[in-house]
């Protein structure tokens, strides 16, 4: 029980590290921001002709006598509406990570550096398009699998008192295991550590898992909540990651006259590799490096 301990501080630690570094928060920001404006059209676009596509799909029940038919149809789509939203949860860490892959990549990099004793991170020398393309594969398999999960408690659900109890709680804790996965991705890809060897080693360590993904996925069923987190969910996840495969991790003390002169050499070093970023807090702003 431990574990789970040791997962929800590695949430903690992670929402500190992005509050210690505004830059990297704000540019972490946006894909959430992009993600949840498609969401929100698509579940609104859903609400009000959901009940037009139940008719469409359902041409059999037009003779059916009042009420069967209105309620038939209004179950059908009370429950188009809960399946819509349930995929929008488990399938917003993914498009969001998909469309943020720049961003999170290099929030990742930074949170490695930041931690590692040697200040270096581990880069995967693949070139943009192949990263993406590697993620999203990746990410349709991730959620297919939750997709079947879903439905077989969305099915369990209909048994009397099971259902209504312990159904939810495991509910809540598959999506912890599979929005850890996909959050831990962006560091374990970077190790060039595949699909299937990144669920073997969640696998091995279940409960650090639900104690970082659990009380995560309850957070974001919190309108407008998983937007603000994901950052700091990335760079979690990266000490997570860090953990997973026995990496030596040093948490920086932000007051810390070492920590501050580390922090001064990355600025002086990012600033010599790229001479377009703003030094004076004027000028179009990049995303961290």
């Amino acid at each position: 029980m431990r574990d789970l301990g040791v997962g929800f501080g590695y949430l903690l630690a992670g929402q500190r590290w992005v509050a210690r570094h505004g830059r990297a928060y704000g540019f972490g920001l946006l894909p959430g921001l992009i993600t949840l404006l498609l969401y929100a059209a698509a579940l609104t676009a859903l609400a009000l002709w959901g009940e037009d596509a139940v008719g469409w799909a359902t041409p059999f029940a037009d003779g059916w006598p009042s009420p069967w038919l209105g309620l038939f149809r209004g179950f059908l789509t009370a429950v188009l509406f809960a399946l819509g939203l349930l995929l929008a949860v488990v399938t917003f860490t993914a498009v969001t990570l998909l469309i943020g892959q720049p961003f999170y990549e290099a929030l990742s990099e930074q949170v490695d550096r930041d931690v590692s004793p040697d200040g270096t991170a581990p880069e995967s020398g693949l070139p943009l398009w192949r990263e993406l393309w590697i993620s999203a594969r990746d990410s349709l398999r991730v959620v297919v699998r939750a997709a079947l999960w879903g439905v077989l408690l969305f099915a369990l659900g209909f048994l009397p008192v099971v259902g209504q109890t312990v159904i939810p709680v495991i509910g809540f804790f598959v999506t912890g295991f599979f929005l850890t996965e996909e959050l831990a991705a962006v560091a374990l890809q970077r190790r060039d550590v595949d699909l299937r060897a990144r669920l073997a080693l969640l696998r091995s360590r279940k409960t650090l898992v639900w104690g970082f993904g659990t009380p995560l996925g309850l957070a974001f069923l919190v309108p407008f909540v998983a937007v603000f987190l994901m950052p700091g969910a990335v760079a979690g996840a990266t000490l997570l990651a860090r953990d997973l495969l026995g990496e030596d991790t040093e948490e920086p003390d932000p007051h810390d006259p070492q920590h501050q002169q580390h922090q001064q050499h990355q600025q002086d070093r990012q600033g010599a590799a790229d001479p377009a970023a703003p030094v004076s807090g004027t000028g179009t702003p990049r995303p961290p490096r």
